[in-house]
């Protein structure tokens, strides 16, 4: 009956985190038009933000309540789900064009700070002891700082007026977008402590490790943001916000959804990861930016073979 009652309340959980987070992009999507921002910047920044709020709720929720775990499995899965399945799979629905500013900015920074992400761990994974290593807040203020150079490429970028374009007409007024956005806030973190609970439960009922559960169930339904508007996105022919949303969603993810939680709380340990995962986070990272890099396409070969190293990948982590 426990298990039936959380699964039932960590749906809940997922269509509240859906539901408001779609309402949330719209809002602030919204508001960033009213300064004339191109379609680039706003998936790069309003629309990352708005799409990784559940996994930033859901790593505050965890982290502070001792769960850290959650929080690391929730930044490495969104991270690779993120590029080898959603941007897998938009590339397969059709060829992605990618614009040569891209490619020498965007992508790289993207590369340098999932470098700088997986060293971190894995200098923790070799100097700690054998079966755990540990995360601190000196780890969330080095991602943050990283974070702070991806700031400034994109105040720059807006200074120079290089992001922006002919102004589009807002879905909401000013003031409605503000009411919605603070409204949808707090119906994100309610539903990302449903999330966060439900799953411990399941966890424990199931005798299985949280970072499978999170993995599997929380990093897949705390994607469906992303997937859903990158994928449309894509079909559309808006390709920088296909691009665009996930790059500055996993630049989200490593600086703000983890580092600031590190930096708060000061850290955590984990004996369930180990250098495969870390691995598979900087590998996805380069695979996008070398596929992008080769001819200014992802074309639907090199979609299928990033749902193909999806697919290895989980399949090691189901097994493992």
């Amino acid at each position: 009956m426990n298990i039936v009652l959380s699964i039932i309340l960590l749906l809940i959980g997922f269509y509240g985190l859906i539901k408001c987070s779609d309402i949330f992009v719209d809002a602030i999507s919204s508001i960033a038009t009213n300064f004339k921002m191109s379609k680039m910047m706003i998936a790069l920044t309003v629309a990352a933000f708005g799409t990784c709020a559940p996994e930033l709720a859901i790593s505050f929720q965890s982290i502070g309540s001792g769960s850290g775990d959650i929080a690391l499995a929730n930044v490495l899965g969104s991270n690779v789900v993120n590029i080898l399945l959603i941007i897998g799979l938009a590339a397969c629905v059709t060829p992605i064009k990618v614009k040569n500013d891209v490619t020498k900015k965007e992508l790289p920074i993207l590369l340098v700070i999932t470098t700088v992400f997986s060293l971190s761990i894995i200098a923790h994974y070799i100097g700690g002891t054998p079966d755990s290593f540990i995360l601190d807040r000196y780890d969330g203020l080095l991602f943050i700082f990283f974070f702070g150079v991806f700031i400034f490429y994109i105040i720059s970028v807006v200074k120079s007026k290089q992001g922006f374009f002919e102004y589009s007409k807002p879905k909401y007024k000013m003031l409605t977008s503000i009411l919605l956005s603070i409204g949808c806030c707090i119906g994100i973190i309610i539903a990302s402590d449903l999330v966060v609970d439900n799953a411990k439960v399941l966890a424990e009922a199931l005798n299985v490790s949280t970072k499978i559960i999170t993995m599997t169930v929380i990093v897949i339904g705390t994607s469906l943001p992303e997937m859903t508007m990158t994928v449309v996105a894509a079909k559309k022919g808006e390709f920088d916000i296909a691009l665009g949303n996930i790059i500055g969603t996993n630049i989200f993810n490593i600086g703000i959804v983890l580092g600031l939680p590190l930096l708060i709380y000061g850290g955590f340990s984990s004996a369930h990861f180990n250098l495969i995962d870390v691995l598979a986070v900087h590998l996805a990272a380069m695979t996008l930016y070398f596929f992008a890099r080769n001819d200014k396409v992802l074309s639907r070969l090199e979609g299928a073979l990033m749902i193909l190293m999806f697919i290895a990948y989980y399949t090691y982590v189901l097994l493992a």
